[in-house]
């Protein structure tokens, strides 16, 4: 069985945009690349003609990736889900408690995850004790920082 890639219509437009970026500009670079690289002589110690390369093995490598993670895409349909309850692609806000300190993250697949702009995997331990509780919960979030306590203050 493949290993199916849970995302939303956004992500995979993304992982979409990102490969065609790759097939069609990054692609032809390296080529170019390679081919400087050679004119410059002997490859034994070419160190340009070996980065072009390892460049080269890497875009292949994540070309394949997304070419398999767009192909077994799963898109999540948040319509089918109560809109009070925590899923795939909705954002949550919640307060941790006592102190009142509020955080809000859009729960994505693995594929779209990017903490840095408040996208979080909905395989970490965060996601996880979130997806399919309700507005006003509080509940229990273990990290590898120790446990939390939070209380559910809005889902979108």
């Amino acid at each position: 069985m493949e290993k199916v890639y849970p995302m939303t219509i956004e992500g995979k437009e993304k992982l979409e945009r990102e490969l065609e970026e790759l097939k069609t500009v990054k692609r032809k670079e390296i080529v170019e690349r390679i081919k400087v690289a050679r004119s410059f002589g002997d490859l034994s110690e070419n160190s340009e003609y070996e980065s072009a390369k390892d460049e080269q093995a890497f875009v292949e490598g994540r070309i394949t990736t997304l070419e398999n993670m767009i192909r077994f895409a799963q898109i999540i349909d948040n319509n089918a889900v109560d809109k009070d309850t925590v899923s795939l692609g909705r954002t949550v806000t919640f307060m941790e408690l006592p102190d009142g300190e509020e955080e809000q993250y859009t729960i994505v697949g693995s594929a779209e995850a990017d903490p840095f702009s408040g996208k979080i995997s909905n395989d970490s331990p965060i996601a996880k004790a979130l997806i399919g509780r309700k507005i006003n919960e509080e509940i229990t979030i273990s990290t590898p920082g120790g446990d939390m306590n939070v209380q559910i203050l809005k889902i979108s």
